[in-house]
């Protein structure tokens, strides 16, 4: 058998299937027909033993909350400390997923509630959430849809996708469309293809986001063909989903490359995890490996209170802690919006570090990520624009058409192929006013 990437990945193949080789460990396809879904299983390919006790928690677990791991993720698990790995920790079950505390809810986002068809939450007012699918490459240990990942009844064709098209076509403030799931890269091409297609008819929306974790799981499933489809459909915006430096692989880095160099806007998305990532020097070498990779990062999420998640979550100081360590102490793209998704679909609320210190009439006291306190003055003579809405008479430029980039003066005119103008004919012509005077 040819070596595949590391000991690790080709001793894992071997043990699914003897005859696999290098094109088998880049086949996406190869990796969901040999999806780990069992205790045993991981046991078999990782060689470690879980104690009786343990392993009947474990199986408990997964009678609830269901496992599935790809052989890409599971290989990058470190074996020889597996119970403080961040691989281990995000992909297989913890008994601690089935205590459920007093403030957990199922739908804590109210995404259901705020759903007015199949498949689409509305909350804010000019974007939704369309969720076309509940099928993932793996089952994240602290997803926030614990409530309906791995339900295999739910797998939407183009009938019940039609209702959530029909409503955005409908609603003619939708501007923005974030495809999530489940994940959406699990659909087959065409029907990403026919998906992008018909949410890209309608002339109200401007952008279509999609929020994926595939990168990060199932890097392989990034090819060229994938590539060609969203690329074709621009302008699409990819959020992924990095928790840990650790999962920024060669391979990922591969998926991540053939996104960016098809011009597709790419961002992060962390949850911060307790055991995980809850380190600010573990979340600065994250946005620094992100940014390198042409990846921003966008959001720092606060572990949400879905059922099965309280061993995750953190204090919010925490959160702030890490903020506090990245603002100034690093570049100002790379640092990344720290919020809480309010519970009972409030919507994220951004969470930052206190930057001013007192406010005045006439000056502003801040404070520096150094501790250095200084002063902004107010300006003296603004004068606030009173709008009462009537923006006829607003003193403002309210013009929203494209700006004209290049205007042509003189020769210019004449020469370029732009311009239709054909001569140029000095001010005051006698013969020209002459035409005005007859007409």
């Amino acid at each position: 058998m040819r070596k595949i990437y590391t000991d690790q990945q080709q001793k894992i193949a071997e043990k699914i299937n003897k005859e696999s080789d290098k094109s088998n460990w880049t086949d996406w396809k190869w990796h969901l027909t040999h999806s780990i879904k069992d205790v045993d299983t991981v046991e078999k390919l990782l060689d470690i033993s879980f104690g009786e006790d343990e392993k009947k928690q474990y199986e408990k677990t997964v009678e609830k909350f269901p496992l599935s791991i790809t052989p890409y993720y599971l290989s990058l698990i470190d074996v020889e400390d597996y119970a403080n790995d961040p691989i281990f920790r995000q992909a297989f079950p913890s008994p601690r997923e089935l205590e459920i505390g007093k403030y957990d809810m199922a739908d804590p986002l109210h995404e259901d509630k705020d759903s007015p068809v199949q498949g689409i939450t509305h909350r804010y007012p000019d974007r939704v959430l369309f969720h076309v699918s509940n099928t993932c490459a793996m089952y994240c240990r602290h997803c926030t849809r614990k409530r309906k990942v791995g339900d295999s009844d739910y797998v939407p064709g183009r009938k019940e996708l039609q209702k959530g098209i029909d409503y955005i076509a409908n609603t003619p403030e939708v501007r923005d469309v974030l495809l999530s799931g489940g994940d959406p890269l699990m659909l087959p091409d065409k029907q990403i293809d026919w998906l992008l297609t018909e949410i890209q008819r309608i002339p109200h929306v401007e952008v279509v986001r999609i929020g994926t974790r595939i990168p990060v799981v199932l890097p392989y499933r990034i090819t060229d063909d994938l590539v060609d489809i969203l690329k074709k459909h621009t302008p699409v915006w990819i959020n992924t989903h990095f928790n840990h430096p650790r999962e920024i692989t060669q391979s990922s880095r591969r998926a991540l490359a053939k996104l960016a160099d098809a011009g597709i806007p790419l961002g992060n998305q962390s949850v911060l995890l307790a055991g995980v990532n809850d380190c600010p020097r573990l979340i600065k070498k994250l946005v620094h490996k992100l940014v390198q990779n042409r990846v921003r990062p966008y959001y720092m999420y606060q572990c949400d209170l879905s059922e099965g998640l309280s061993h995750f979550r953190t204090p919010v100081g925490k959160g702030i802690e890490i903020i506090e360590s990245l603002v100034g102490h690093t570049s100002g793209f790379a640092v990344p919006t720290y919020v809480i998704d309010a519970p009972g679909g409030g919507g994220k609320i951004p969470i930052m570090p206190n930057y001013i210190i007192s406010w005045g009439i006439n000056t502003v006291v801040l404070r520096n990520y150094e501790g250095v306190i200084t002063t902004y003055t107010e300006p003296k003579h603004f004068k606030t624009t009173d709008c009462n809405l009537d923006c006829e008479s607003c003193n403002l430029q309210l013009k929203f058409e494209d700006a004209k980039e290049h205007k042509a003066i003189g020769i210019e005119k004449l020469i370029s192929d732009w311009d239709e103008t054909c001569s140029l004919i000095p001010e005051n012509n006698e013969r020209i006013m002459r035409r005005s005077h007859d007409a």
